[in-house]
């Protein structure tokens, strides 16, 4: 199929000496409205700024640098790890595992901390322990052949009862770490440490999966699973690295979870798969996998992480929030499906 930006038609003329001519014909124009519309991170971008010209009109409080500083502080944990879920989802996957893991890593850390252990020994552990984890899920779906949703659900249960059984359902306290403290409550400037963790994290993964063999090879596996496996990708190391990686990122975002409230929940991280799914999802990545970005995660958790800052703002009752999410994620969800139905009638 010709692409859309140079249509090439081939002519083929006999002449004199019986030698085929060539021909290409020009480009077909497109307008700059529909090459725009086919930019996801753009129309996010635009809905996010069409919400928060909103919120700044109908909350005095909102437009301050204080609120939106606290609210890109809020939704970076969600960001990270939904950077992560998002690379599970593009090979075709999902991940319902991560809620637990950024609750199981938060504790582990917590734990070694309180029994005296170094803070970067302590820290690295829970990191070690959420992307182990991730590295259960892959083996569970490439070695078993479990399906993904069946796989990381059974490991988010298992997660989360062994956060109860070893809490007891009592909160941790951890000891007043200078460099623990700095994760998660630190400022570069004006800006919060998370902020900063959570754009370094999109930088390295929006690099990653755009300039790496590897993370083409994601896309591809997301594209078509049987296609790649003939063109010789090694599917089950790509699925098994995809989910290695949202463990860790999920980790990841314990750690900061853990340096914000100087104390490991037993409840940390419970429930917090939706938002983190919800993120990727209205960022614009497929459920059906092949296409997702890391800087549209971001985008979807700070679409996410505002809607519900504004819930607040505006004294709504804050049990609407999960019925607000739940509405933008199919409001998203129909306009990818809408966009699509429109290439292929444009093709």
């Amino acid at each position: 199929m010709p692409s859309d930006d140079a249509l090439e038609a081939m002519a083929a003329d006999q002449g004199p000496t019986g030698a085929s001519v060539v021909t290409t014909l020009p480009a077909a124009p497109r307008s700059v409205f529909g090459w725009l519309t086919r930019i996801k991170e753009l129309n996010i971008l635009l809905a996010l700024i069409v919400l928060c010209a909103f919120l700044s009109f109908a909350s005095p409080f909102f437009l301050t640098t204080d609120n939106i500083l606290g609210v890109a502080r809020a939704f970076s944990l969600t960001a990270i790890a939904a950077i992560g879920q998002t690379m599970v989802i593009i090979t075709g996957g999902i991940d319902l595992s991560a809620g637990s893991i950024i609750g199981l890593s938060s504790l582990s850390a917590g734990l070694l901390l309180a029994n005296g252990w170094p803070s970067v020994l302590a820290i690295l552990a829970g990191l070690t322990v959420g992307t182990g984890f991730g590295v259960c899920n892959g083996l569970l779906i490439t070695r078993v052949g479990l399906p993904p949703f069946i796989a990381t659900l059974g490991t988010l249960s298992i997660g989360r009862g062994l956060i109860y059984v070893v809490t007891m359902g009592y909160p941790v306290t951890a000891p007043r770490d200078q460099l623990l403290l700095q994760i998660g409550q630190g400022y570069l400037g004006r800006v919060p440490m998370p902020v900063i963790t959570m754009v370094g994290v999109m930088i390295i993964a929006t690099l990653f999966l755009g300039k790496t063999t590897l993370g083409r090879y994601i896309y591809a596996v997301g594209g078509n699973e049987e296609a790649a496996r003939l063109a010789g990708i090694n599917v089950n190391r790509v699925k098994l690295f995809v989910y290695t990686a949202s463990g860790f990122l999920a980790s990841v975002s314990g750690i900061i979870l853990l340096s914000r409230l100087v104390s490991a929940q037993p409840t940390a991280g419970l429930g917090q798969e939706l938002p983190v799914i919800a993120a990727s999802i209205i960022g614009g990545t497929s459920l059906v996998g092949g296409e997702g970005t890391a800087i549209g995660a971001v985008l979807g958790a700070a679409i996410v992480g505002v809607l519900e800052n504004g819930i607040v703002l505006l004294g709504i009752n804050t049990y609407a929030q999960q019925v607000v999410t739940g509405a933008v994620i199919l409001l998203a969800v129909g306009v990818d499906i809408w966009q699509k139905r429109r290439e292929r009638r444009v093709a």
